[in-house]
């Protein structure tokens, strides 16, 4: 059936020349990753993010939603990640500024316009870290540095200025920043499936394979400082890792569908019956915002301690006590997860819009009931929804640290490439429905039937 799915692809021009689009695109990012920032040892950089790996930090994040540009500094360094978070500030500032939000009520114009602050806000992001990490970068191994602490070699030589390697890094990463931007957008409109989504999919995609001869190599020898990984344990690992992601596919995709009941209506001279329908609530609403959230916080301490001395008890605690630090990791999901999800999801106006459409739901008052009974839904299913988020987080890394073993990207980049890798196989299969080709779901796959569902309008 899968087979059968892949072959119709490439029958389709439209859609075979979006995915060649969309791979070539994603090629010119990989490929700027291994163009560093000038005056930065490449070598150098490798060995102090390896150290990284090891202890922890903020920097750990950045790198993997960069895919991997941090290792060598590269023209890419900052990633997409000034983008995203303009995007998170955005969303929560519509929220609280009564023009933004009207903004978003204005359609495709509206749209424009909030995307267009979205851009200023990366750029000017851009700029901030790119600031912080020049210096950050610049002053690792020197004496009399914030840093020298942190580690023993120069990552940029003597014989670079100072006041030069930062305009010029600043400069390069705003510019590296701007030009994935640009890469995303085209992806978006021109390819298949969301090219910010797809950008930082790629770049964790791209650390399965070195993690892996990583792996390898310390199932063979132990030139890593440590004893050979048992290959019984590599195993077990495997296994978890396979049935996190069937976890992951299986909760993704769930939903509870509430129904709804349009009355009969007049139009024209016609009278058309009642029709029943449905609008979906996600299990996991707030998708993997919460534990990118969470971590962050989290790293804070390992990062801020450099400037900070009174923080480095704190980061000590925080790493000499995993049971801690998972604990806290849990409750900031949990809170996040209803947090975001407040934000991005208004029961009173999708209650309003089953109102204004003339639809009800069984049993229910249309109105105010309408969003309390909404509301209660959402509140249980956010419930679950942070659980399984926090379930999927933590399970790799208590299981890793248990049996020694690394493990690649841990549970938010899992949650990201599947998360990703669901939305489209989605689109690629609505492409191939819309041309009357069977899809990945077969000939008994869902289909989308009369009105359009309250959720999807919403």
């Amino acid at each position: 059936m899968a087979l059968n799915a892949i072959s119709n692809i490439f029958r389709v021009a439209e859609l075979r020349s979006r995915l060649a689009y969309t791979i070539a695109l994603l090629a010119v990012y990989r490929l700027g990753i291994f163009i560093n920032t000038p005056g930065v040892d490449r070598v150098v950089m490798n060995a102090f993010m390896d150290k990284q790996r090891k202890e922890g930090g903020l920097l750990n994040l950045f790198n993997l939603f960069s895919g991997g540009a941090l290792d060598q500094m590269s023209i890419f360094g900052l990633g997409i990640m000034p983008y995203v978070s303009a995007s998170i500030i955005m969303q929560l500032l519509a929220v609280v500024v009564p023009s933004l939000e009207r903004l978003q009520k204005e359609g495709a114009a509206g749209r424009q316009k909030i995307n267009q602050y979205t851009r200023y806000g990366t750029i000017v992001l851009s700029i901030v870290q790119g600031v912080s990490i020049s210096r950050f970068i610049y002053s690792l191994g020197r004496s009399g540095g914030q840093n020298n602490q942190a580690f023993d070699q120069v990552v940029v030589p003597d014989s670079v200025d100072q006041v030069w390697f930062t305009f010029m890094t600043v400069v390069t990463l705003t510019a590296g920043t701007a030009f994935i931007m640009w890469l995303g957008e085209r992806i978006t409109e021109n390819g298949i499936g969301n090219g910010i989504s797809l950008i930082i999919f790629g770049g964790i995609v791209a650390g399965i394979p070195p993690a892996a001869q990583r792996l390898w190599q310390q199932m063979d020898t132990d030139k890593f400082g440590q004893e050979a990984l048992n290959p019984a344990a590599v195993l077990a690992l495997l296994a978890v890792m396979v049935a996190i992601i069937a976890a992951v596919v299986f909760i993704e995709r769930g939903m509870r569908r509430i129904p709804v009941q349009y009355a009969k209506r007049m139009q024209g001279r016609q009278m058309f019956a009642g029709q029943a329908t449905y609008f979906p609530l996600k299990v996991n609403a707030s998708g993997v915002i919460p534990p990118i959230f969470a971590g962050a916080l989290l790293s804070f301490p390992a990062t801020l301690s450099q400037w900070v001395p009174a923080l480095a008890g704190v980061q000590r605690s925080l790493q000499n006590n995993q049971w801690v630090y998972n604990g806290l990791f849990v409750l900031l999901i949990v809170f996040f997860a209803y947090f975001y999800t407040s934000l991005t999801f208004r029961a009173d106006d999708v209650a309003d819009n089953i109102k204004k459409q003339g639809g009800y739901i069984p049993g229910i008052r249309p109105g105010r009931q309408t969003a309390e009974f909404i509301e209660r839904v959402l509140n249980r299913l956010t419930f679950g929804g942070a659980i399984y988020l926090s379930f999927i987080c933590v399970i790799p890394t208590v299981f890793a640290n248990e049996l020694k073993v690394p493990f690649a990207f841990g549970g938010t980049g899992l949650l990201i490439v599947v998360g990703v890798a669901l939305d489209t196989v989605q689109q690629i299969e609505q492409h191939l429905i819309s041309r009357n080709y069977e899809g990945f779901a077969g000939p008994r796959g869902p289909r989308i039937r009369g009105r359009v569902r309250v959720g999807d309008a919403a």
